[in-house]
């Protein structure tokens, strides 16, 4: 027997947000839905792991901010227990590190705040039909912005295991501003010392001066700052 769209059942929602006024704007809104259906909210991650265990709802709307961790730490958790449950985040945060996160964690989709609400009622529709959200440009930026990051935390590590523990001070107190001298008196160490671990610095990090020296061990996350 086929079901028609009018006798099919609603798609059920748990709402995860900790700001009650939006919490009643969002039941309101998704109440008027004829194919959608809050089965629950919950206001923190602890409450969301409870509430799609108790509840199993098919979509999870999750915010990214919580007050006892974040959603990308909630969906983790409910993603691992009900894989078959679909985490649709709406946040105010639309950063490419905060999607990034999100869609690690398991989510489907990323909606901003400022969606509208048509938006917002057909992706969790779209979400509790098994759809993938995100649109294609935007992922293969989110990939390409990964792939970058782990060439980066490669360099890092290599870059690492490069510099002897010595040059890494050296390293530092450079990007502090300090000149050999001062470096020499620091560490009370010679200043042919100090200028040989300068030396040593810049051939392991392909650079032609301090500052060049400097400017790559920032870029690549050896130092802070």
């Amino acid at each position: 027997m086929r079901v028609s769209p009018d006798m099919a059942q609603p798609i059920t929602v748990l709402i995860v947000e900790d700001h009650r006024l939006m919490v009643e704007g969002l039941a309101s809104l998704l109440g008027e839905v004829a194919e959608l259906r809050v089965v629950g909210t919950a206001g923190s991650v602890k409450e969301a792991i409870e509430a799609a265990q108790a509840l199993r709802p098919q979509v999870v709307l999750m915010d990214f901010r919580l007050p006892d961790g974040d959603g990308p730490e909630a969906t983790e958790r409910i993603r691992h227990d009900h894989p078959e449950v679909a985490v649709l985040f709406l946040s105010a945060d639309v950063s490419d590190d905060a999607m990034m996160r999100a869609i690690d964690a398991g989510a489907c989709g990323y909606i901003s705040k400022a969606a509208s609400a048509e938006e917002l009622t057909n992706a969790i529709r779209r979400a509790g039909e098994g759809e993938f959200l995100l649109p294609a440009a935007t992922m293969s930026r989110l990939l390409a912005r990964q792939r970058e990051a782990r060439k980066t935390e490669a360099a890092k590590e290599r870059l690492s295991e490069d510099l002897t523990a010595r040059e890494r001070e050296v390293l530092n107190m450079m990007a502090s501003g300090l000149d050999n001298y001062a470096i020499a008196d620091k560490l009370g160490i010679g200043y042919g010392t100090v200028r040989s671990h300068v030396r040593g610095v810049l051939e392991k990090l392909g650079a032609r001066s301090r500052l060049q020296a400097v400017a790559v061990a920032r870029e690549t996350g050896l130092i802070e700052g």
